[in-house]
């Protein structure tokens, strides 16, 4: 076999295994990351990750409440992430992969990319308002020359034709 058959092998390989990360919270935008990345995935037939990181609970002097709040914490991760993909799987064909992580997010943001050397890019929608875009894109914005993968951000107020035109 040629060099240039087993490059071309070799990229489409690495194509097929490439995910998007996706990073689910409350906000209103995060329907537009996961929006974006899903058809941007079907459209390169590459996969989906969608992480919830969960907020580390402290309560020391009461174990047995941190422990119920913790489990509250990770049923409401997973049914948001179940609702999600769902709707991914529906109008995108993609079963994304679903990551539920405890810390502080960019934190576990980092390490899962450090993790899976699959995922090829970030993908955060910025908070439409005048307050900001968002703690999320904030902080990656500033260190994005620094991550293992690419980093799209998405302003907050697009519409889903907008999106669509974007993949």
């Amino acid at each position: 076999m040629s060099e240039a058959v087993s490059a071309a092998a070799a990229r489409k390989e690495a194509k097929r295994r490439s995910k998007f990360l996706v990073v689910v919270d409350n906000t209103d935008e995060v329907r537009i990351a996961v929006r974006y990345a899903t058809r941007r995935a079907r459209n390169l037939r590459c996969g989906v990750v969608m992480l919830r990181v969960v907020e580390p609970v402290d309560f020391q002097q009461w174990a047995g409440v941190a422990e119920i709040m913790r489990e509250e914490a990770h049923d409401a991760a997973e049914q948001l992430l179940q609702k999600l993909a769902e709707q991914v799987n529906q109008e995108s064909g993609i079963m994304p992969e679903l990551v539920i992580r405890e810390g502080v997010a960019k934190d576990e943001i980092l390490k899962l990319v450090d993790e899976e050397p699959d995922i090829r890019m970030l993908v955060l929608a910025a908070a439409p308002g005048s307050e900001g875009p968002g703690p999320l894109v904030s902080s990656f914005a500033q260190m994005a020359g620094q991550l293992k993968c690419l980093l799209t951000i998405l302003p907050g107020g697009l519409s889903d034709e907008q999106i669509d035109l974007l993949t």
